[in-house]
């Protein structure tokens, strides 16, 4: 499901953005630079997580371009679990918002890009797909439009409800046309903004996480990992460790897994849908009882590979 995410990131984004020599963020994977850019653009600066997109929207400012050379690949791998791509999810989130909050003014003083350019990326790259993005996601469609099940005189068009969900999912899937049956990835996605709004607000208002650095945890870093451990050495040591430990690992594994803001959500839409179909007020307890389960499946940790 990340794959679909991704792809839309690279072949629509960043394509699109090269073709039309408008501004897109630089990608640190197989990303090359000019010395010349990174000097004139100030260098890397660690004031956010996003030190990658700091750089190149400084650069851009100082009348630098990006291009984008979709037929060139590099390997790469997707974070293995949950609990890794939530930290990946954070800081992806929180870096751009709380980017936007202290170069907005220096993007706004700049004169070496035009007007057009300026607006492009305030509003566009920064204010709609990085911030607004994520709070509709959440707001309109974990919060708003199940709270209009309880409240009978509150009426959403189908349009609101459906056409534009579903036109989000098919716009989302060109980059990745094999993947277009997973429909379900769209209620994770939904599952997802909940923590993609949170970061974000943490950026805005550079709350207690905005700083937050964890480093993105790979199947390979646990293989790896294994492998040292698997060393030779003591090995009635290790044996005695790992039988007086296993107990308490078996009994907290399932409760490191739990997340108590996804489930607590899985109630709320649990509720509303039963509520739903009951009353059948608006027929909305399909997508509200999918959603639950969506919530369920990410508050159990059963996305991803248990390591």
């Amino acid at each position: 499901m990340q794959e679909m995410s991704l792809d839309y990131h690279f072949k629509v984004e960043h394509e699109v953005g090269s073709a039309t020599h408008a501004f897109f963020g630089f990608n640190g994977t197989a990303g090359v630079w000019r010395v010349a850019a990174i000097n004139e653009a100030g260098g890397w600066k660690d004031r956010t997580t996003v030190e990658d997109m700091d750089l190149a929207v400084r650069a851009t400012l100082r009348g630098w371009k990006f291009l984008y050379l979709g037929d060139l690949q590099a390997k790469s791998e997707p974070p293995s679990t949950l609990r890794a791509f939530r930290f990946q999810q954070h800081r992806w989130s929180c870096g751009p918002a709380n980017l936007f909050r202290k170069m907005l003014m220096e993007i706004v003083r700049n004169k070496k890009v035009r007007f057009w350019k300026k607006v492009y990326v305030i509003y566009s790259f920064f204010f709609v797909r990085k911030i607004i993005a994520h709070m509709v996601t959440f707001i309109f469609y974990c919060v708003v439009l199940p709270l209009t099940i309880l409240v009978p005189e509150v009426h959403v068009p189908i349009w609101g409800a459906v056409y534009i969900p579903s036109i989000i999912t098919i716009l989302n899937s060109v980059g990745t046309p094999r993947s277009l049956h997973l429909f379900y990835w769209i209620l994770f996605e939904n599952v997802m903004s909940l923590h993609r709004t949170k970061a974000t607000l943490i950026g805005l208002f550079e709350a207690g996480r905005v700083n937050e650095w964890v480093v993105t945890e790979k199947l390979g870093d646990s293989v790896n990992n294994n492998n040292n451990k698997n060393k030779p050495g003591d090995a009635a040591t290790k044996n005695k460790t790992n039988v007086t430990k296993a107990n308490k690992k078996s009994r907290s594994k399932f409760f490191e897994r739990l997340n108590l803001l996804e489930l607590g959500f899985a109630g709320f839409l649990f509720i509303c849908g039963c509520y739903d179909y009951v009353h059948g007020k608006n027929n909305y307890f399909v997508y509200l009882f999918l959603q639950t389960i969506t919530f369920l499946i990410v508050g159990f940790g059963y996305v991803g590979i248990i390591v």
